[in-house]
């Protein structure tokens, strides 16, 4: 893998499709069926719109903001931007009027990207009061057409516009360095005002760098990704997209989170990135349908957990014991493993702490869990457990060019390429944050002998009770979460 040496991610994309070539790239449902994007296609689309940006003026530095659910579009999307030596900013679709204008001005967008009418509805206000914007590229015709001083182009027109040969741009797009701004990702809010975290090239390529030498044992080999998280997210956009496109894997779209069960088993995916609620939404589901179900398929089911368990924490099972989970494996794990597709090497848990137990729950039915760690000021990812040797109470070890040591409070630090270049236009945040080099992630936690990091608590939620004891409400809010009537704590 050429980690070292690609200088950009649009270079990155562009060799990757080209070793696609005709073969099937992205995947998203039309009119009820998959319908795929190859890479030629992919990469021809990119730069036909990479042109088109910069017909529309957009070039070295400019902000163009892209509001989109996930689908291919946001893909091309996004690398267009790239590749035009612009910079992407991505908003949640859950985005207000008041949300995109505080994006679109704060970032200084000088055009956007959006996809539905529905979505185009709350940006588009936001688009023509911001001082900045320019043009809107939209990839469904807006409900209100009219441009009040805003120019409004069509995806499709553009394309058609600008189609050709991608070698031009491949050319100009090699100029971009690793150093330069990929993208703008901003912050939740849930600490203040959203931040724009500033994110080099060369930290989200060293993401993926990071993920291959943690996923490379499992043998990474025409792989499968079902998409379903937000790709205006730091996780999703280095986990579910830029590592996918970095080992040649082809992505699959989820139709949305209701319809995810089904699209596992039509899409077979054979890595997957989520958040602890899923697998929580998906281990109170699995045990309802056993509980229904009753009899000797309960008692099979439970006795699989069981023998699992013993297994992962370390128990022996002994002969008799070692036929009957040889049993199960066929009557139980296999039959789980097929509603998620059947080819599922791992999936990856990041985003919020993982609770041991349904981590546990899983590994013991056969499904492996591997819990990462990271924030958007890294790119996001910072550590990972290892295929091979999986700590589910832990986040697993720093991964590779990444450092990790913990600061005298117990605050997590981290140093390497993978840090932010800093929040945008805010210079008080970036050096509170980055301090000689070390990225303070406010998180509180430890190492333990094999350098795997345990996460404790946010640094800012503990609480210190009369008696001078510091408590983590997170191991409380962990426990009371599993719990089938609680959905969501805060203690």
């Amino acid at each position: 893998m050429n980690y070292d040496s690609w200088p950009n991610l649009a270079t990155m994309f562009f060799e990757k499709t080209a070793e696609l070539g005709d073969k099937p790239f992205l995947w998203a449902k039309r009119d009820g069926n998959w319908a795929s994007v190859s890479g030629n296609e992919a990469a021809a689309r990119a730069a036909a719109l990479s042109r088109g940006l910069g017909e529309l003026g957009v070039g070295n530095g400019d902000r163009v903001m892209l509001v989109s659910e996930n689908r291919p579009e946001w893909a091309i999307a996004d690398i267009a931007i790239m590749a035009a030596g612009a910079v992407s900013v991505p908003a949640y679709v859950t985005n207000q009027v008041e949300d995109h204008m505080h994006v679109a001005s704060n970032s200084g967008a000088k055009a956007a990207i959006v996809s539905t009418a529905a979505l185009a509805e709350r940006l588009l206000p936001a688009a023509k009061q911001s001082p900045s914007m320019e043009a809107v590229i939209a990839i469904e015709e807006p409900k209100d057409g009219s441009d009040q001083g805003l120019a409004i182009h069509l995806w499709d027109d553009v394309l058609e516009r600008q189609a050709g040969a991608p070698q031009d741009v491949v050319a100009r797009a090699g100029a971009i360095k690793r150093t330069d701004t990929s993208c703008l990702i901003y912050t939740s809010g849930t600490g203040g005002v959203p931040k724009g975290v500033m994110l080099s090239h060369g930290a989200i390529i060293a993401n993926c760098k990071g993920a291959y030498r943690i996923l490379v044992e499992l043998g990474l080999d025409d792989e499968v990704f079902l998409s379903f998280l937000p790709l205006s997210h730091s996780y999703e956009h280095t986990a579910g997209l830029m590592f996918p496109i970095s080992i040649a894997a082809q992505i699959y779209y989820a139709e949305s989170v209701d319809k995810l069960a089904g699209n596992m088993v039509e899409a077979s995916p054979t890595l997957m990135t989520a958040v602890p609620r899923l697998y929580e939404t998906m281990h109170g589901r699995i045990l309802r349908g056993v509980r229904q179900a009753g009899g000797l398929q309960e008692k099979l089911f439970n006795k699989a957990v069981e023998l699992g368990t013993r297994k992962y924490e370390g128990g022996g099972l002994g002969p008799v014991a070692s036929i009957g989970d040889a049993v199960l494996e066929r009557l139980v794990r296999a039959k789980v493993r097929a509603r998620f597709g059947g080819r599922l090497k791992a999936m990856v848990s990041g985003g919020a702490p993982l609770n041991y137990d349904i981590g546990v729950f899983f590994t013991a039915l056969g499904l492996r869990i591997l819990q990462g760690y990271g924030q958007t000021e890294s790119a996001p990812v910072i550590s990972c457990n290892p295929p091979g040797r999986v700590k589910i109470d832990t986040v697993g070890p720093s991964v590779v060019d990444v450092e990790v040591k913990i600061a005298e409070d117990g605050e997590i630090l981290v140093r390497g390429e993978l840090v932010m270049q800093g929040y945008w236009e805010d210079a008080e945040a970036t050096s509170e944050t980055i301090r000689d080099g070390w990225l303070h992630t406010g998180d509180i936690g430890e190492l333990d002998a094999d350098g795997y990091i345990r996460i404790t608590d946010r640094k800012k939620d503990i609480i210190v009770n009369s008696g001078g004891e510091n408590v983590s409400p997170q191991r409380v809010e962990g426990f009371l979460t599993v719990q089938p009537e609680i959905a969501q704590a805060m203690v």
